[in-house]
């Protein structure tokens, strides 16, 4: 049996990890080209009594990404005939016109984020000089519950052919009445709503690159394993986003981030005296690989998906005792050989 020991030290307070900024590579001189397409804008605009010429003009302008949205986010046959298509998007652009104008309110400058997108591009193509960098960031307004799951979370944004897409219906604020109105409770708790501002963006973007350049491991892996494949994307994306707040990074709050630091010893030793780190059953260990409002195990204080935070401290300890490995190589290196060589024993 699985001995159940609930850790109850989480405290509340704010915590974000020391960075050495002289180490940081100067990345200025990295030209990336980077079009924003209001998209949204443009499909909102078009005239409802004369949609079938407007929808082409939009797939003439932006082929790929257009049949895309129609089919793949709306949910709606491209190549239908029968008027179906046409009804079901001008129902679509009456219901979501609401949502468009939140859209603007929540972002009223879409400016900045396209700065910290771009930036976070200059860095990716320092780290990775052969990945053919997005030339396109898109934004769009699709239904309420087009959310997707990555590898270390789940938002609105995706990659496509075209670019990167944002999903602007999930990035109205965490106190958008959208969200927290019963219907919006019903989609996403608090525990995921309070995701979806603004400054996510940035964050959900780079997200998607890496799961794009590293792909994901089977759902059978162990505990072990999966921990320190999510570190190795945290990891990543601490080189992409250097400047963004941990709590951004990996969706905790300040108060769960400062528990977790606080904790981390007693964490691992409930790991250890449990035989989870190489559990693959996953049932026995979905409580703490996948999202939720706490891992109910640690505490009703803690946070849920811990093992965000424990497989990027594991890889952080590694690359603090290696910190010339490319990243290259840390990307093969297996987990117990990082689990090893870190000789990671938090206290």
């Amino acid at each position: 049996m699985l001995r159940r020991t609930t850790i109850a030290l989480f405290v509340v307070s704010t915590f974000m990890a020391c960075k050495d900024k002289n180490r940081l590579p100067d990345v200025s001189g990295i030209k990336i080209d980077l079009n924003t397409i209001r998209y949204e804008k443009e499909f909102f605009a078009l005239d409802t009594n004369r949609l079938d010429e407007g929808m082409e003009a939009l797939r003439v302008k932006y082929p790929q990404f257009t049949v895309d949205f129609v089919e793949k986010i709306l949910g709606i046959p491209w190549g239908d005939s029968s008027g179906m298509k046409y009804m079901a998007l001008k129902r679509f652009l009456s219901d979501y016109r609401p949502i468009l104008a939140e859209s603007g309110k929540a972002i009223p400058d879409f400016n900045k984020y396209e700065l910290d997108v771009k930036k976070g591009l200059q860095y990716l193509k320092h780290y990775f000089p052969g990945y053919q960098a997005p030339e396109n960031l898109i934004t769009f307004i699709g239904p309420l519950d087009a959310y997707a799951e990555g590898r270390t979370g789940g938002y609105g944004d995706i990659i496509t052919p075209d670019g990167l897409a944002v999903g602007l219906q999930l990035h109205l604020g965490g106190q958008s009445e959208v969200y927290l109105s019963p219907q919006g409770q019903q989609l996403y708790p608090t525990y995921i709503s309070r995701r979806f501002s603004p400054e996510y963006i940035p964050v959900n973007c780079m997200k998607n690159i890496i799961d794009d350049i590293f792909p994901g491991l089977p759902a059978d892996k162990s505990l072990l394993d999966q921990m320190v494949d999510k570190g190795k994307r945290l990891y990543l994306l601490d080189l992409l986003l250097p400047g963004t707040p941990d709590s951004l990074k990996i969706g905790y709050t300040a108060q769960q981030l400062k528990g977790s630091a606080q904790n981390e010893g007693l964490i691992w030793n409930f790991f250890l005296e449990n035989n989870l780190l190489y559990e693959t059953d996953v049932q026995k260990i979905k409580s703490y690989t996948g999202d939720g409002p706490k891992t109910p195990e640690l505490g009703d204080d803690s946070p849920g998906y811990i093992s965000l935070y424990m497989g990027r401290q594991l890889v952080r300890a590694y690359m603090e005792k290696f910190p010339e490995t490319p990243v290259d190589k840390l990307l093969q290196t297996d987990a117990k050989t990082i689990l090893i060589e870190s000789k990671y024993k938090p206290k």
